[in-house]
């Protein structure tokens, strides 16, 4: 019982304290009829005048906000698709600098090879054309060689004789040495 005394006392308070208020705010009782029109109509004022447009900017910024959203997002897109195609691109470049720089070698490795071949084969003509030389000065340092031997015989042999050989005799021991050389 004692808690239904203590409320009502409380009840008694809230009742007192919103009198006080209402008459602060300038409440009367004859004039609330009155007053609660005047703030029906203000209200409505406010709502056509000030709360609509205010909502109606405010939605314009949301959607801005959600365009640009969007916007940033499909730039990042772009922005990545941009870096992958960079990505591919460098690679695909760097595949055909590897593959020219291969083909250069090989091109290198070929024309080293063929210019071996023509130096060897420079070489082998140098070679074979110093052989016939020195074949061609042997013979021809061995026909004076006989020559000379062939001289020298006919001299000593006319010394030897002491009689001088006549061209024939001279000729045929010329011819005789030389043979013997030669064999």
């Amino acid at each position: 019982m004692m808690d239904f005394i203590s409320l009502a006392s409380q009840l008694d308070d809230i009742q007192n304290m919103a009198m006080e208020t209402a008459r602060a705010f300038g409440l009367k009782k004859e004039l609330f009829f009155s007053q609660l029109l005047n703030f029906i109509i203000v209200a409505f004022l406010l709502n056509q005048f000030a709360y609509k447009p205010i909502m109606k900017v405010l939605q314009q910024r949301r959607d801005r906000i959600a365009s640009s959203l969007n916007k940033e997002k499909e730039i990042e897109e772009e922005l990545k698709k941009t870096a992958e195609e960079r990505q591919a691109t460098l690679a695909e470049a760097n595949q055909q600098a590897s593959k020219m720089i291969e083909e250069a070698r090989t091109s290198a490795a070929k024309i080293t090879e063929q210019e071996t071949q023509k130096a060897a084969a420079t070489a082998e003509q140098i070679i074979a054309q110093a052989k016939e030389a020195a074949v061609a000065e042997r013979e021809k340092l061995m026909a004076e060689f006989r020559k000379e031997v062939g001289q020298l015989v006919g001299l000593t042999t006319e010394k030897v004789i002491g009689r001088t050989l006549t061209d024939e005799d001279q000729k045929r021991l010329v011819k005789e040495c030389a043979a013997e050389i030669a064999s």
